[in-house]
């Protein structure tokens, strides 16, 4: 798949190995299938963004970055063999990703540190195995922010806690009830379903027979899409914090009035920072006012590239062992600003939006 000839080509691995030698390729690994193939089209675009920005400055390692998409959107498993494959025959040198962490879990097991991998979006926490660096939220940071501003503000005491089943979720949900008792609050109910589940009606009218204060939401793509739709079609209006929601899935429910809609992020396209406003114009000016809205999602496939590239150059290589040596400290600047890996993860704001028709306005961070 190429795009056009100013920006860096975007391949499918089949054709990775025409490439040639003098290149540094990136294996970008995003879902354009499946429950989150919606964020596939914006994060291609940021990936592209950050390696056209990385070869107009002189590349990595004196070589211009190439990128090549895998779909990070089917069986775990089967993306992970792909991968793998990828990296064994030196077709890709490094890795960035952004999709769900069942499918992480799997890529790590199958390179096993044979090549950096940079995983982009909020993740649950936990071991950080050599070579993979997170630029994402960790789990008991990312929505701490959200139930305190709903328990003060909205005193939201009592919680029902719906997400996929598979490891992001389930750890959110135990990061979450350790917050909520300490906050004084409770979780009076908890469901977790398998991806692809396309009738969320039961689900909702369990919350409305329920009376929960507040709703915490770790469904993802579709799934979290159809699950909001059903839950407007049913007249309810309860808080509902999400924490997989970026402004393409906002669009895909129709925007929110209610004021009863939240996301918790580490970025929205709205946050009205110097960084964060310049990655904006140049997103624009690339590919076009009706571009994919820009996303946490997507943004953190720029980042993902820039800190590939940022990595190289201050190793002078690509192999796991010389990054590891120098990966502390290594600083990008992003929509978010400056970004420092310490520990293989960097700490950076956390937003709280609430939804206001399409577009989501911040009311605290941390």
């Amino acid at each position: 798949m190429r795009v056009a000839e100013h920006v860096p080509m975007v391949i499918d691995p089949l054709e990775a190995h025409l490439l040639q030698a003098c290149t540094l390729r990136v294996g970008l690994v995003v879902p354009v299938s499946g429950v989150l193939g919606m964020l596939g089209p914006c994060a291609i675009n940021c990936a592209t963004l950050a390696a056209t920005e990385v070869n107009a400055a002189g590349g990595a390692l004196g070589r211009p970055l190439e990128l090549v998409l895998v779909d990070g959107g089917r069986d775990p498993a089967r993306v992970a063999r792909e991968v793998a494959g990828l990296v064994r025959a030196g077709a890709v040198h490094a890795l960035v990703g952004t999709h769900a962490s069942d499918v992480r879990v799997m890529i790590e097991r199958a390179v096993r540190g044979a090549a950096p991998f940079v995983y982009t979006p909020p993740y649950e926490g936990g071991a950080r195995p050599p070579g993979v660096y997170f630029l994402g939220e960790p789990a008991s940071r990312q929505v701490g922010p959200g139930l305190d501003w709903l328990v003060t503000h909205r005193r939201a005491r009592r919680w029902f806690l719906i997400g996929n089943d598979y490891v992001w979720p389930r750890l959110v949900h135990a990061s979450a009830r350790a917050h909520l008792r300490e906050r004084g609050a409770t979780v009076a109910g908890e469901r977790l379903v398998p991806s692809g589940t396309a009738d969320m009606a039961p689900l909702v009218r369990e919350v409305a027979a329920l009376r929960p204060d507040a709703v915490l939401l770790n469904l993802i793509g579709s799934d979290l899409i159809a699950f909001n739709r059903a839950f407007t079609a049913h007249g309810l209006t309860l808080p509902r914090l999400c924490g997989a929601l970026e402004e393409h899935g906002l669009l895909a429910i129709g925007g929110d009035t209610t004021g009863e809609l939240y996301a918790a992020m580490g970025y929205f396209g709205s946050v009205a920072t110097d960084a964060g406003l310049g990655l904006v114009e140049r997103y624009t000016r690339m590919f076009g006012a009706d571009a994919p809205l820009l996303n946490a999602h997507g943004h953190g496939c720029y980042e993902g590239v820039l800190l590939v590239a940022a990595l190289a150059r201050r190793a002078g290589s690509l192999a796991v062992p010389a990054v590891e040596a120098v990966a502390d400290g290594t600083t990008i600047v992003t929509g978010r600003g400056p970004l420092t890996l310490t520990g293989r993860q960097v700490r950076q704001r956390v937003y709280v939006g609430r939804a206001d028709g399409l577009d989501f306005d911040v009311v605290t961070s941390a």
